[in-house]
């Protein structure tokens, strides 16, 4: 199993968009990466109209669809990001998606539009990525553009660099 990063930030701060470019970036430094996000809210684990939706509605204590690439499961269940964690035993790098008061290391979005400090420990902070002038002493700062150069670091971090 991989290591774990946060990419943490205030609602609305870009999160899964920042996600969905450094992904590709880490995947082209021979990464495998897995995403664990944590729902605030309650979320349909399901689409209606499938046979698993329809079979959880019946009173399924879960559900499992396979084919010859991929799974989904679905499990009424308290759960931790520690325990869906193994799941992944290939994964080089686990990002959580959240998890901004959590002890884990982070990579923290702030938005100037949304945010105006950050929200993260800064004894946690890998770095903080942003488009406003925050320079933090000691934290690398990287443009919301620059998913690159925060691939490279995090391949640094855990001690995978192709270079």
């Amino acid at each position: 199993m991989g290591k774990i990063v946060a990419v943490s930030g205030v609602k609305n701060s870009g999160k899964t968009t920042f996600l969905a470019a450094l992904i590709p970036e880490l995947k082209a430094l021979g990464l495998q990466v897995a995403v664990i996000k944590h729902d605030g809210h309650s979320f349909l684990p399901d689409r209606e109209g499938t046979d698993t939706f329809r079979l959880l509605e019946a009173g399924a204590m879960g559900t499992a669809v396979f084919d010859g690439e991929k799974f989904q499961a679905v499990k009424y269940a308290r759960v931790t990001e520690r325990e869906l964690a193994p799941l992944f035993p290939e994964a080089d790098l686990i990002l959580l998606e959240g998890f901004k008061h959590s002890p884990y290391p982070k990579i923290e979005i702030l938005r100037g539009a949304v945010s105006r400090a950050p929200v993260c420990d800064p004894a946690t902070l890998l770095a903080l990525v942003t488009d406003t002038e925050l320079r933090p002493t000691g934290i690398p700062v990287y443009a919301p553009e620059d998913a690159a150069g925060v691939a490279r670091l995090l391949a640094d971090w855990i001690g995978k660099s192709k270079e």
